[in-house]
């Protein structure tokens, strides 16, 4: 078994796309359901489709711990364990699904089956956010979804849709440039 090594260029790749995560939390609208509207979203994806699952996921690991030991990039400036076992962590979690799907998707020819692996991704995420909110919040998980999910569904395949597009003009580009090598 050969063991392969990591370039600085995929060390450096994963913190910026960490750093993008926790930024775009920071664009967040609060909600009365406790989870905001926010930009997460669109940064899990785009992390994905730009960097591919194994390096998306790096990302997505990275940001989840700088906020589980206590540096403020959950949304709104939030951070530590008591977020992550909170009405929204399994959102958190559930990003770790959508990192690796989104960056399988991005890699497929068929479009099709890109847009199928994207969306497991977000189902993923928000069952698992769902399951989370109905345990903290001791309700159905029915009614988890109808408050926790439901009303954020139409923004966040938005967001997918445009995170592919500009997952896909950014690959491309930094590619070019020799900065990103896609693997």
């Amino acid at each position: 078994m050969m063991k392969q090594k990591i370039s600085t260029r995929s060390i450096v790749a994963v913190g910026v796309f960490a750093a993008v995560i926790a930024v775009l939390s920071q664009i967040s609208v609060p909600m009365p359901s406790q989870v905001p509207i926010t930009l997460q979203t669109f940064a899990i994806a785009l992390a994905g489709y730009v960097l591919g699952w194994k390096r998306g996921l790096g990302a997505v690991v990275v940001y989840v711990l700088l906020g589980a030991v206590g540096v403020p990039v959950f949304a709104n400036f939030t951070a530590g364990f008591q977020v992550l076992v909170g009405p929204t962590g399994g959102f958190i979690f559930g990003f770790l699904g959508m990192a690796v799907l989104c960056g399988l998707g991005g890699r497929q020819k068929d479009k099709p089956l890109a847009i199928l692996f994207s969306l497991l991704g977000l189902s993923v995420c928000h069952l698992a956010g769902a399951l989370q909110f109905s345990m903290i919040t001791s309700t159905s998980i029915g009614q988890a979804l109808l408050i926790a999910s439901v009303p954020y569904l139409i923004k966040d395949v938005i967001s997918l849709v445009l995170a592919y597009v500009v997952g896909a003009i950014l690959r491309k580009r930094l590619a070019s440039a020799g900065i990103l090598i896609y693997v």
